[in-house]
């Protein structure tokens, strides 16, 4: 199953200008089959926002940079939906969690997703969120170096 991406660990991929790139650098060339990663609406606009209003991008540049990343044959799209929704305002209330959180783990909860990757020290601290039977852990690859 992919591993879903935060916006934080897909922004630091992208922009060499983050120390933190130093290490996830060549994270995109790492994927292949047996090693697909996964991305959802709420963490491609946030990497929007993040690289064009925080890191001076032009909109042009993140757009079409998010578009190869959307592109890539290991990379995954999950999609947003009612059901995620709800499912996100339920974290939110269990986790103690804010909307954009709630709704990117909800996103691969749903979507059963084992892990996530972020760099976001609330959600690692959280370690993993549970509904109904289902678990999706939060690492950092940053400081735990990715196993393919």
């Amino acid at each position: 199953m992919p591993v879903g991406l935060d916006s934080d660990i897909v922004c630091y991929i992208l922009d060499s200008r983050y120390p933190e790139h130093e290490k996830l650098g060549g994270f995109l060339r790492s994927l292949s089959p047996e090693s697909v990663c996964a991305v959802n609406p709420t963490v491609v606009h946030e990497c929007y926002h993040a690289l064009v209003f925080g890191q001076g991008w032009t909109r042009q540049e993140a757009k079409e940079r998010l578009g190869i990343l959307l592109r890539l044959p290991f990379m995954e799209f999950y999609n947003q939906t009612k059901s995620t929704t709800v499912l996100a305002l339920n974290l939110a209330e269990r986790y103690t969690l804010g909307g954009r959180d709630s709704l990117m783990l909800a996103n691969y909860l749903a979507n059963g997703a084992p892990e996530v990757y972020t760099h976001d020290s609330g959600l690692l601290t959280i370690g993993h969120v549970e509904w109904r039977g289902s678990t999706t852990r939060i690492t950092d690859p940053v400081s735990q170096p990715r196993q393919v």
